[in-house]
């Protein structure tokens, strides 16, 4: 590292620190340093060189230019002359050791300079050095160099009054900055405490309407639940009377009889369906469900599956397949929730698939130790839009088949939020045209810490 010499002061007399602090703060002026910068080196360099001139006569102070990780330093080594001997003393009683001016340094110019190193010296000589990064887009030449050695060769020596002078004028300088930034600072903390007034209300109006709306989806929580339970008697006696009419117990029906009360019956049975769905869902928000938990045999629960929806299939076009799982490891869970789950996958693939088939099937991931549960047809599909709007409750999707195959709008939701209470989920992935693959993923054994587990199977 080459460093160019700007100037070197002797340190002999007092008088000497005056004329150091002078031109160190006329030689950061000239390299471009703030009025800030040129007050922090001309103090941290008039501590230091203080120190070293009370150690004792012979002491130094050069500055120089020097070039560190590719950025330019203003660079000042201070050595201390040879110590005063014992018997010489300090008149003045003002006697510093070189423990002192090492801790001189490391107080003053440690925190105002950008480097500081101290180098004790064999002799008892303490040298100490310090550095002041030069602004970035100041590049300083030897031509410019010289220029400045020369003006600085032109001024004066300091004045130790006019010194004491510019020295004030820092001072005040300094303490009307202090005081705007202090106003500043006081502003801006009554802004932040204004700021913080106004989130205080927001949290408390947001708190206040969570609570509206916790209430609110409690109270309907409890409407459906007693509304379906309401409904379910009376609905229960329209189909049983539909079914005796049909089932010609009070004597023959006209065809037209039997077709209005076949209407009858096939209303009924979308309405109880519909009141079956309410709730269930009124009982899961309202935490009113429990997990029966139980080993599940996948290759059971498929066959009690085939036996359940054969009536729905119309094998002419369409195939219900379930396929071997090879699953060989129970499934610890709630086998009448995953049986519902499936069965309105199944059913939904029956209904919207005109031509093609319906494979079902299971498969064990060891890593994650989960078993998913697919239900993949060869349907009308799904567009990706309306991916998440069939899982919102009453929502249905526009078309010919969903009108001819009329539903609740309900089982996908409480399909998706009793997979959420056997720890899992649901996903689906679908084309337009193609077909659609809905998927019931669960853990391979519910976590204890599920809020609906029930370890009784109570």
């Amino acid at each position: 590292m080459t460093a160019l010499r700007i100037l070197s002061v002797g340190l002999d007399r007092e008088q000497d620190v005056v004329l150091v602090r002078q031109r160190a703060r006329q030689i950061s002026a000239m390299l471009g340093l703030s009025q800030q910068d040129q007050v922090r080196v001309g103090t941290a360099v008039s501590e230091v060189a203080r120190g070293a001139s009370y150690q004792g006569p012979g002491g130094r102070a050069v500055f120089q230019l020097c070039e560190r990780d590719g950025r330019q330093h203003l660079e000042i080594l201070i050595s201390a002359g040879q110590p005063r001997s014992a018997d010489a003393g300090d008149p003045a009683g003002r006697e510093i050791g070189t423990e002192s001016l090492r801790d001189l340094a490391i107080v003053t110019a440690h925190r105002l300079m950008d480097a500081c190193e101290v180098d004790p010296g064999e002799t008892g000589a303490t040298r100490v050095t310090v550095r002041k990064a030069l602004p970035a887009h100041e590049r300083i030449t030897p031509a410019r160099l010289a220029e400045i050695g020369a003006r600085l060769a032109d001024s004066p020596d300091a004045n130790a009054v006019h010194e004491l002078q510019l020295q004030n004028q820092e001072l005040l300088s300094t303490l009307a900055e202090l005081r705007e930034r202090q106003e500043d600072l006081i502003s801006l903390t009554r802004e932040l405490e204004d700021t913080n007034r106004g989130i205080v209300a927001l949290y408390a109006e947001i708190e206040d309407k969570a609570e509206r709306l916790r209430r609110a989806d409690e109270m309907k929580s409890r409407f459906l639940s007693n509304t379906s339970h309401e409904l379910r008697t009376p609905l229960s006696s329209i189909r049983a009377l539909a079914q005796l009419l049909l089932n010609r117990m009070d004597g023959d029906l006209t065809e037209e009889q039997e077709r209005q009360v076949s209407f009858i019956a096939t209303a009924a049975n979308d309405l109880s369906e519909l009141v079956n769905d309410l709730l269930d869902l009124a009982k899961i928000e309202a935490g009113r469900v429990q997990v029966q938990v139980e080993p599940v045999v996948v290759e059971n629960l498929f066959r009690a599956l085939k036996g359940m929806l054969r009536p729905l299939v119309d094998e002419g076009r369409v195939e219900l397949v379930f396929e071997p799982s090879g699953v060989q490891v129970p499934l610890l869970s709630d086998e009448g929730k995953i049986s519902q789950i499936l069965r309105n996958f199944i059913s939904n693939a029956l209904k919207f698939t005109e031509q093609g088939s319906v494979l079902v099937y299971a498969a064990h991931d060891p890593e994650a130790d989960t078993i998913a549960f697919a239900v993949a047809d060869t349907g009308i599909g799904i567009s990706h839009e309306n991916l998440q709007l069939i899982f919102e409750e009453f929502s249905q999707i526009e078309h010919p088949l969903q009108r001819r195959s009329k539903g609740t709008g309900l089982g996908l939701p409480l399909c998706r939020k009793l997979a959420e209470l056997l720890g899992g989920r649901v996903d689906v992935a679908s084309t337009v045209g193609v077909g659609s693959s809905f998927t019931l993923t669960l853990p391979r054994s519910l976590a204890p810490t599920s809020p609906a587990f029930d370890p009784t199977g109570s």
